[in-house]
């Protein structure tokens, strides 16, 4: 089965495919070391903190398996026709001979996932004498009274243990003879199957450590340990964000930015206990949830077509605050560090996309005639309280919102260009009790 996933992987690096779809940002660092983990035939343990893609990376490694396999029908561990490896296959091989019935197996049924929990037993992984069998009138040494756990039953197949080190030492313990004799012993007796599997999975760091929750003989088992990370790149959390982010309404590049520089700041503040981390899931939550606020806002204002701008962006902090956990002494001031970081984050975005750009005649415009925002206005009305400004139409065409006649791509730019005007403290912003918001 490692022959099956090395040749499979070497022929896609050949032909100039991707092997991982839909993996983003660990070109050069993480599959570069799980592509040699996997030629050199090692089972592999990924290292990394929560969110940061191991589990999507472990589902990919079934698209390395061959797209269809034989097997013997109706074989609980999914033999091959010419190799069985349990007694009773062994014996309708020899009956049937060339009769023997065979189906095949998509490569989808061939990854096996487990997460990991205090509750799991050994019966669960390896198995358990059947007590059903055992009153059929079978012998309770006869190793057809076993009742298969997950790993024999991936025979052929990938196993993936999910946060691998929360398994109970005897459980981990179960996990050694499988993984270097290949056999399984249950309830006494050593069943000797000679079991073709590649048993991957991942864990945390801190707890994947002699001081942790992992057994030292477990982890010289595993042939490669791989270091997972956060996208390096701001590129790469946009581009993972539009990727996994079921959006509800249209939200512009620029916000998406916003959101990707905002996860990238919490994850250098000391405000944030990084211990546990920044999950990219937040950077999704926070996406899907500006595109909630722009539908809920359209919808109070009667908007066909919702389109978010930066007034949808001050629902993050407060809804997505339960997602992140606080350095100590943080108590009571955790909504004051996210609405500062989000705004470093909107300043950020907004100087990069509008770098050269000069505002002063939108500032000195707005200044003589205020334009009215929030979730109660309307993109329409926003447009329309705009001035006429040379500056408008540079901004418009660098964000994207030129050629439509859509207001909400339009009225999202001059917000953002309106908002970075604020931040540096050439206009006002003053918030009103019916959640309308000035710029003056």
């Amino acid at each position: 089965m490692k022959d099956e996933i090395r040749a499979n992987l070497i022929t896609a690096l050949r032909e100039g495919r991707d092997p991982w779809p839909g993996i983003v940002g660990f070109g050069q660092t993480v599959l570069p070391q799980l592509e040699r983990a996997l030629i050199a035939g090692h089972d592999v343990v990924l290292l990394g903190e929560r969110g940061q893609g191991k589990t999507r990376l472990l589902r990919a490694l079934s698209g390395l398996l061959d797209e269809w396999t034989p097997v013997i029908d109706g074989s609980e561990l999914g033999e091959h026709p010419y190799a069985p490896i349990t007694p009773a296959s062994r014996r309708r091989a020899a009956e049937l001979g060339d009769d023997l019935p065979v189906a095949w197996r998509h490569r989808d049924e061939r990854y096996t996932e487990k997460l990991a929990t205090p509750d799991t037993a050994v019966a669960d992984l390896i198995g358990d004498v059947d007590p059903v069998k055992v009153a059929e009138g079978r012998s309770l040494g006869d190793p057809e009274t076993i009742h298969f756990g997950l790993v024999p039953r991936a025979h052929r197949g990938i196993v993936a243990i999910n946060e691998l080190p929360d398994l109970a030492e005897r459980i981990q313990v179960a996990l050694l003879n499988v993984m270097e004799e290949r056999d399984i012993q249950v309830r006494g007796y050593t069943l000797r199957l000679p079991l073709d599997v590649l048993l991957v999975a991942s864990a945390n760091p801190e707890d994947y450590t002699n001081r942790g929750r992992i057994i030292t003989p477990l982890k010289d088992r595993f042939g490669a340990e791989v270091r997972t990370h956060y996208p390096l790149e701001l590129a790469d959390e946009i581009a993972l964000v539009e990727q996994e982010a079921e959006l509800v309404a249209a939200v512009p590049r620029h916000l998406l930015e916003i959101v990707a520089r905002f996860t990238r700041s919490l994850r250098e503040s000391s405000a944030v206990d990084q211990g546990s981390g920044v999950s990219a899931r937040f950077a999704v939550a926070a996406a899907e949830t500006v595109a909630a606020a722009a539908l809920r806002r359209a919808a109070i204002t009667g908007e066909e077509r919702a389109v978010a701008r930066p007034i949808d962006l001050e629902s993050v902090p407060s809804v997505l605050r339960g997602k992140l956990e606080f350095a100590s002494g943080e108590e009571g001031r955790e909504e004051e560090h996210l609405t500062h970081l989000l705004r470093r984050a909107t300043a950020g975005t907004a100087r990069a996309r509008l770098r050269g750009i000069d505002l002063t005649p939108l500032a000195e415009a707005v200044a003589q005639t205020p334009v009215r925002t929030g979730e109660r206005v309307p993109a329409i009305e926003v447009v329309a309280a705009l001035p006429a400004v040379e500056a408008l139409t540079e901004v418009a065409r660098r964000l994207g919102a030129s050629g439509t006649e859509e207001p909400g791509p339009m009225a999202s730019a001059a917000e953002l260009a309106l908002e970075l005007l604020f931040l540096t403290r050439r206009l006002a912003k003053d918030e009103s009790d019916d959640n309308t918001v000035s710029y003056s």
